[in-house]
């Protein structure tokens, strides 16, 4: 699965881009700099070649991964292609999937709250389960002899 101008050397960032880790290849930079790739334990630098058989730690949002590299590439393919560059450890597997069902029987409470200001059908809707809201009546702008 090598490049044949790679000669068995890729960089991890151009790596972890190709296995389909980081949608680009700068954030796959950014994430690297920011210490939350690790190869072998270390804290590497983008720049780092990999090589096959090297462990790589890494994090993306709140899932944490460990990965083997078993082939190389610093060409992005296709998904199945790219999941034969590397092999996830099972404890990995089962820690993804143990928060994975802490997430799905307690969501964010975060998650739930709509974003930004009402609409003005929300609004309205507010309004009239106040009693505030009652158009109908005073309906024209004339001034009421009451």
């Amino acid at each position: 699965m090598s490049t044949p101008a790679s000669e068995g050397k890729v960089r991890l960032d151009k790596w972890l881009w190709a296995a389909r880790f980081y949608k680009t290849r700068s954030l796959s930079s950014d994430e690297i700099d920011k210490g939350r790739v690790t190869v072998n334990g270390q804290v590497a630098k983008p720049s780092r070649e990999v090589k096959p058989g090297d462990v790589l730690e890494l994090r993306s949002g709140p899932v944490q991964r460990t990965v083997v590299v078993r082939a190389l590439s610093g060409v992005r393919g296709p998904a199945p292609v790219a999941a034969l560059l590397y092999d996830e450890t099972a404890e990995s597997l089962a820690r993804r999937q143990d928060q994975a069902e802490q997430r799905r029987l307690a969501p964010e409470p975060a998650l739930a709250l709509q974003q930004g200001r009402p609409t003005k059908r929300d609004r309205r809707d507010m309004q009239q389960l106040s009693g505030r809201g009652q158009w109908n009546q005073r309906w024209s702008a004339s001034v009421d002899d009451e």
